[in-house]
């Protein structure tokens, strides 16, 4: 059964190992809530918490009485005498070298702690929950939705998040693998006054739902939406990092949504509990279906579409089943297929030559490509947005492409560039997305960090690739995204139209910063001259007065008789009117009027103002008025009538 396939490859959908399980359980989980609350135009709120079980309260949840060990001789972290006089004689030594170092002055590395054999059967369970506001669930679809693999919603051919459409179901899978324990949903939809629960694991082998319980309760909250609680096997130690940099990347990408994320411990002390708020509620348009594009289809699906069309003969089919074929191209089309062709053939009748023939047809005739209205990009403001809120960057530029085309699939490219930013490494920080959700692993072959790190010249841009903070943001959206592998981590470099577009997207906004960069070098540079100028004003006033008080002495002698305006000058300079002191003042001036102008012309250029600038957040109106969004690629006016 389908079940069973995933069940024994489960790599293939990222359960390779218990820390990866975890990840992308959670993964999962988090991109159907957004794709639930997006389906209902709702700002999405997320709330999502692993719970680290202990074996013992895991076995009393699952009816287990603790044992005492009788053989110990029998179990994987058994250590006999002679083994353990070897660690502590190897531990000893380590010792006695770092007091020796320490004596030496030298620097002392910190003793690894030596690893305790952890049994197999020790394993960490979590409980891992998910709360969501999106559209809920039908009470009699539930079972089938997540107790039946392949029995997904997403037909036709349309932007998505999911990889493989399994979602919460091999989540479902590996906790009936690994615990046993079935999982619990509830929800409920916008006006239902009951919620739906739920308790219920999979038959692998039936690939059917065993449901435990299913009834319907109150919702004197009049709350909508779902929740989902599934006990796993996981490895929270060495997939921390992963899990929290996924949930990073996530708020940068959909700024309009609010993510709470905790993991508890039975230590207070050792919880996390992380919020991204949300800094927008410009939300992105919710992907269209759209029909297949000829060029992209293949026999089978031509087969399939022949199947399920209600269209009667062969012109009506060719119409309303694909893009960019009008009536007369379909003419056209069906004259060229050959003589046992017509328009008002019944198209259920086609043999496996007749289809054959025009899906040659198809890869061979010319056609407009298909456009980019059917995709929903996360928009240049919500890009922008988001790098800003997450990483707080000195600068960033950002850039959409419009629509290109890979066989037969329309897709667009996003990207931002920021310099600068707090948690940010020095050198290339490559972020990643496909149909905006994050990619995290098998990042040396992607298309993205090879343009970034071997095809985009940043010196060219006043970048130092080495020394700079600089993070790489690129987001790609299509009706099929082309991955590499079989975990789909990746999107290969193989590809010319997407490898060109991502250049481009990337050196538009490296052209952006270029002149950002270029302005700020003459900001500073501006400041040095005026910290040299300073520098020297004693000197130079000191000598400026000198001159003139030997010039004084010459005029009030009538040795050398000036003008009248420098008569006036020197006459004040021996009347002691105008001293050291005064030239010194007048100089400062000057270097300070210079810099202000310059300073001000600067600003003028840069559209900053002269008093200095803070972040602020505004907070949506809480009014439910009618109103008109302009957007612009870095604000949106909201217009209220």
């Amino acid at each position: 059964s389908p079940a069973e396939f995933f069940a024994e490859n489960k790599n293939i959908a990222g359960f390779d190992n218990p820390g990866k399980c975890l990840y992308t359980t959670v993964r999962e989980l988090v991109e159907n809530a957004l794709d639930s609350a997006e389906a209902i135009s709702e700002l999405p709120v997320i709330e999502i918490t692993i719970e680290e079980i202990v074996k013992s309260k895991f076995n009393s949840m699952i009816g287990l009485v603790d044992r005492e060990r009788v053989d110990e001789a029998l179990y994987d972290d058994y250590e006999t005498a002679k083994a353990r006089e070897k660690r502590l004689a190897k531990e000893a030594r380590a010792q006695e070298i770092q007091a020796k170092n320490a004596a030496l002055g030298k620097k002392v590395k910190e003793h690894a702690v030596s690893k305790s054999s952890k049994g197999r059967g020790e394993a960490s369970f979590y409980r891992v929950t998910c709360r969501d506001n999106g559209r809920g669930m039908p009470h009699d679809d539930i079972p089938n939705m997540f107790g039946r693999v392949l029995s997904g919603t997403k037909y036709g051919l349309k932007q998505t998040r999911g990889k493989f459409g399994l979602g919460a179901k091999m989540a479902l899978i590996w906790s009936k693998m690994s615990t046993g324990l079935p999982i619990e949903i509830s929800s409920s939809m916008r006006g239902q006054n009951y919620l739906s629960f739920c308790r219920l694991d999979i038959d692998i082998h039936r690939n059917i739902p065993h449901i435990h319980l299913h009834e319907k309760r109150d919702n004197k909250d009049k709350w909508h939406g779902a929740e989902i609680q599934v006990v796993i096997e996981g490895n929270w130690t060495t997939y921390r990092s992963k899990i929290l940099h996924y949930m990073r990347q996530m708020a940068v990408i959909t700024p309009y949504a609010q993510f709470l994320f905790k993991f508890v411990l039975d230590a207070p002390d050792k919880n996390v509990t992380i919020k991204f708020a949300r800094r927008t509620d410009v939300m992105p348009p919710v992907p269209v279906e759209t029909k297949h594009h000829p060029s992209s289809v293949d026999i089978l699906l031509i087969k399939r579409l022949i199947a399920e069309t209600s269209k009667q003969n062969l012109m009506q089919f060719l119409q309303h089943e694909f893009v960019n074929i009008g009536k007369p191209l379909a003419e056209r089309l069906i004259g060229e297929m050959g003589p046992e062709f017509s328009p008002k053939m019944a198209v259920k009748s086609l043999t496996d030559q007749q289809i054959v023939r025009i899906h040659q047809l198809f890869r061979q005739a010319k056609f407009d490509d298909p456009s980019g209205d059917c995709l929903s990009p996360a928009g240049e403001y919500n890009l922008r947005l988001g790098i800003i809120k997450e990483l707080h960057p000195d600068m960033v530029a950002t850039y959409s492409g419009s629509a290109q085309v890979f066989e037969g699939h329309p897709f667009i490219v996003e990207a931002g560039v920021s310099v600068g930013g707090k948690d940010v490494k020095q050198g290339l920080n490559i972020f990643r997305f496909a149909n905006r959700i994050p990619l995290l692993f098998e990042q040396g072959g992607d298309v993205v960090t090879r343009t970034a790190l071997k095809r985009i010249s940043w010196n060219n841009y006043k970048i130092n690739q080495a020394q700079d903070k600089i993070g790489v943001f690129v987001s790609i959206v299509s009706t099929k995204i082309p991955f590499k592998g079989t975990g789909k981590e990746y999107i290969g470099d193989d590809i010319s139209e997407i490898a060109s577009a991502v250049k481009s997207a990337i050196q538009q906004c490296c052209i952006q910063l270029k002149s950002k960069i270029v302005k700020k070098i003459q900001a500073r540079e501006q400041q040095e001259r005026k910290r040299n100028l300073s520098k020297y004003i004693p000197d130079a006033s000191n000598a400026v007065y000198d001159v003139l008080q030997e010039m004084a002495k010459s005029h009030a002698s009538k040795k050398k008789r000036y003008e009248e305006g420098d008569a006036d000058i020197l006459q004040k300079v021996s009347d002691h009117l105008i001293t050291k002191e005064t030239l010194y003042e007048k100089l400062t001036q000057h270097v300070e009027k210079v810099d202000y102008e310059m300073a001000l012309e600067y600003a003028t250029q840069t559209g900053v103002r002269e008093e200095p600038r803070e972040d602020i957040y505004l907070q949506s109106l809480d009014g439910k008025g009618n109103f008109f969004d302009f957007h612009s690629p870095i604000f949106v006016f909201r217009l209220f009538l």
